[in-house]
């Protein structure tokens, strides 16, 4: 058998050597040689052809000058499959005058334009957005359990439970039942075992004697479509968030009440992630801490102070051991005011005389009868006690009612492995959740218009009969009563199952937090930044070199890469990249242990 490179000229020879030493190794199959007279132009229409992308992407590495510019402009957008194009021009400002130093147009930059990544948590959309999302949403739960990043490290002792809530039935479907042996492992049952015939109405037998495993495609899918009730369980997923909402504030209250008996100040704290089961309804995993309550007193002004004594002036707060506010503001003035000076009055922190105003607290170790007991009890009689029926409907004047299912699992969670589960498995659990959509019903599109939704509505399959429900109930003239649908945003009105008829009705928040249980994304994202932006920086930044501002002016030009060759080597550059930094941190790994 001959070599394919024996066909190849110099040129082609020399491309595929440098995408071999960029990428890693490149596989030549086979030779196909252009027709007499064709000229390849990258960025035409025929440059999209699967076949003229690895030309392109030869064409691109012949050049190595200009290969590695265009990759180092790319790789903030390695990676993502449709990222944002922008063209405009940047300005590089000094902070110091507010002159602008220098102007670059994209134009100038390789490409002509700047690629920025979408940013999508999906991982069925963009995996590489997703898996930075997933990372981002890791460090975020990991923070409310073990402190950093803003958070006190003394909520790794606060009482932690690990709940899942489930939705309610809405019919027989096939699943995979597990039950544990005598010896402790877990082994699939029968899916739904009955001695005799079970018909429905619609005469369909509900038995179910198959062992499904845990990948099977009919996993999820009702023993009979026309008994399950599609139009209940889109208008559930819909109001989900809602019912959350309700939820945490009634086992709030529970806690309150219990504090006021106890005369103990105590504050649930949670971060929750939402999962699409495979029956195309979404149950939620969260971790609920128990947090206790310090309030902030720091209420000192400056003050004109006369001795009751001696007539004489006082140092406005003199203090022999100050203390240092939260803010780093030290509790002291030696200073004597006269009457008439502008500060009397003003506080010595007003950060801390603000958040006085507002009733913010900090966070502090409960006292220990507010214990996982607690938790356990104020979660579990939230979700007995909280449901309510959503608004009337043409086609439902009595609303439907929206619950929780009788399934609720509360698990505390250890820092140890003895028999419970650790803060580095549920917070990588609940990260791995945060990046998932509606795939796993077998459903997967963008969002959906009255000319796309025939294609994905139908009533032969479980999917198409979810998103036709959502589509049908979410009709113009859907709510009856529009006052009360219009009200928070309309977050209780009909209208939006069409809007996210895509993800089966549900149109929360996959991945949620209450404001003091850890730090936000946009911390965690502007932390990178700011890393990136230090270990950028060359040896000729020094400190004696004027700080400068980048102002950027930009406008949409597009999505996605401009070519499928482009495509391939940012892609390639970029698993590169992610497979570079596993090996460091494995290597990392095993020099700890």
């Amino acid at each position: 058998m001959t070599d394919p490179r024996n066909d190849l000229d110099d040129d082609t020879t020399q491309a595929i050597d440098v995408l071999n030493g960029l990428l890693g190794g490149v596989e030549i199959l086979a030779v196909r040689k252009p027709r007499r007279g064709r000229k390849f132009v990258p960025g035409a229409d025929n440059s999209n052809a699967p076949a003229n992308a690895v030309e392109h992407a030869l064409q691109r590495a012949a050049t190595t000058a200009d290969y590695t510019a265009w990759i180092d402009h790319t790789a903030s957008a390695g990676g993502c499959v449709a990222p944002i194009q922008l063209r405009g021009e940047s300005h590089v400002v000094s902070e110091r005058t507010g002159r602008i130093i220098s102007t670059r147009h994209t134009d100038d930059m390789p490409g002509r334009v700047i690629y920025k990544a979408c940013g999508n948590r999906r991982a069925a959309v963009c995996p590489s957005c997703a898996e930075i999302y997933r990372g981002d949403t890791y460090q975020l739960v990991l923070s409310g359990l073990r402190g950093g990043k803003a958070t006190p490290a003394s909520v790794a002792q606060h009482p932690c439970a690990f709940v899942t809530f489930t939705a309610p039935s809405f019919g027989p479907v096939h699943s995979a039942r597990k039950h544990r042996g005598k010896d402790g492992q877990l082994r699939n049952q029968v899916c739904r075992p009955r001695r005799n015939p079970d018909l429905c109405p619609h005469g369909v037998d509900l038995r179910c004697h198959q062992t499904h495993g845990e990948e099977e495609k009919i996993l999820g899918t009702p023993l009979c479509l026309d008994c399950y009730d599609h139009d209940h369980q889109v208008v559930w997923n819909a109001l989900s968030g809602e019912l959350w909402r309700r939820t945490m504030d009634r086992a709030k209250d529970i806690l309150r009440a219990w504090g006021r008996d106890h005369g103990i100040a105590v504050k649930l704290s949670y971060g929750k992630v939402a999962e699409m089961q495979a029956r195309g309804v979404a149950h939620f995993h969260a971790l609920v801490r128990l947090d206790g309550i310090t309030y902030i007193t720091g209420n000192e002004t400056h003050r004109h102070r006369i001795s009751d004594k001696t007539g004489r002036q006082l140092a406005c707060l003199p203090k022999r051991n100050p203390e240092t506010c939260p803010h780093g503001v030290v509790i002291q003035c030696r200073t004597k005011h006269h009457p008439d000076a502008p500060e009397l009055g003003q506080p010595l922190c007003p950060e801390c005389a603000q958040q006085l105003r507002d009733g913010v607290h900090l966070l502090a170790k409960p006292h220990l009868s507010a214990d996982h007991a607690l938790v356990h009890h104020a979660v579990r009689t939230a979700v007995e006690r909280t449901r309510f029926r959503s608004l009337p409907h043409p086609d439902n004047p009595d609303g439907w009612l929206i619950e929780w299912g009788t399934q609720l699992d509360v698990r505390p969670v250890r820092q140890t492995v003895d028999d419970e589960i650790t803060d580095t498995a549920v917070a990588g659990y609940l990260a791995k959740y945060a990046t998932k959509g509606a795939e796993a019903t077998g459903h997967s599109s963008a969002r959906l218009t009255a000319s796309t939704v025939k294609r994905y509505a139908n009533q032969y399959s479980h999917a198409g009969r979810l998103v036709d429900a959502c589509w049908r109930l979410g009709r113009p003239g859907s709510d009856l009563d529009e006052t009360e649908a219009a009200k928070n945003s309309g977050r209780l009105s009909y209208r939006r199952l069409q809007k996210w008829a895509h993800m089966l009705g549900f149109g929360g928040h996959f991945s949620t937090k209450s404001r003091q249980y850890s730090t936000t994304l946009k911390a965690l994202r502007e932390a990178r930044a700011n890393w990136r932006r230090d270990h950028h920086r060359t040896q000729n930044h020094t400190d004696d070199t004027e700080t400068t501002l980048i102002v950027g002016n930009f406008t949409y030009a597009g999505t996605g890469w401009k070519t499928l060759g482009d495509a391939l080597l940012a892609n390639t550059a970029a698993a590169k990249a992610r497979e570079h930094r596993r090996l460091i941190k494995e290597l990392l790994a095993e020099n700890n242990d």
